[in-house]
């Protein structure tokens, strides 16, 4: 072994102190022949790793939040006058923010009930943490209030799947939708509820007497509980009371 040399007036360097990680931890393993620790120091060390990751994802998430704010809604209801913000209004004003933020997304469908279908999505960091969030299960809209089809299947399918990964995007990101807030009148209406709607003002507008009339007024009232929604039924009842008014009086049918 070499001599240390020592200069006046110059203290000798202190021994470095290797670094207590666990891979350095595996390092002395092999050197000191303990192979069967090997494989617990190998836990150790990507349990380490996944708990870094997970840290990392945890605040990107919440720079991601914090950097995001209210989003407008861009579709109108003109039945219902309530408006709501489509997917791609949603994908516009937050995939360049979690996606500068190291996130990314993929979608996919599961198991569910007959009649309805539950989207996944996997949200992905880039420090290796993937986290996975699912849907409640989204019934098909493709029979309104009344049987009467609304549309196909395979229409119905995709609609629902639609509805599912949109308000996903809204739990992910705890996103505030500008017209979410009905000021009390009950939750606010999605694609289905106003097509369902549609269908509950037809059967009432349809209504060839006065008791036909009130029983399907009271039967969509009580399916609907949003406020426009009610407001707009009440309307067709009216409607349709005024025209069957004018009919007993004229001595029609």
């Amino acid at each position: 072994m070499a001599a240390q040399i020592e200069l006046p007036g110059i203290p000798a360097p202190e021994p470095k102190e290797l670094a207590i990680t666990p891979m350095s931890l595996m390092q002395m393993a092999l050197e000191t022949g303990k192979a069967d620790q090997l494989q617990i120091l190998q836990e150790m060390y990507f349990k380490d790793l996944a708990r870094k990751a997970e840290v990392e994802f945890n605040l990107a998430m919440n720079a991601v939040q914090t950097e995001l704010g209210r989003i407008a809604p861009d579709l109108d209801n003109k039945q219902t006058s309530s408006k709501y913000a489509s997917y791609a209004a949603l994908d516009r004003a937050i995939r360049p923010v979690y996606t500068r933020h190291g996130f990314s997304l993929s979608f996919d469908s599961g198991d569910s009930a007959e009649g309805t279908v539950v989207a996944y999505c996997y949200v992905s960091h880039q420090a290796g943490h993937t986290r996975k969030y699912q849907s409640p299960a989204m019934p098909l809209p493709v029979m309104g209030p009344q049987g009467k089809a609304v549309m196909t299947a395979t229409h119905g399918t995709g609609a629902a799947m639609s509805y599912a990964m949109r308000y996903l995007l809204k739990f992910i990101f705890n996103i505030a939708i500008g017209e979410d807030d009905t000021d009390g009148n009950g939750p606010a209406m999605t694609g289905a509820d106003v097509d369902a709607l549609q269908e509950w003002i037809i059967s009432i507008e349809d209504s060839s007497s006065f008791e036909e009339l009130q029983q399907k007024f009271a039967e969509a009232y009580r399916a609907n509980t949003n406020q426009t929604a009610r407001d707009a039924i009440i309307a067709a009842k009216d409607k349709r009371k005024r025209v069957l008014l004018a009919k007993s009086k004229g001595g029609a049918a």
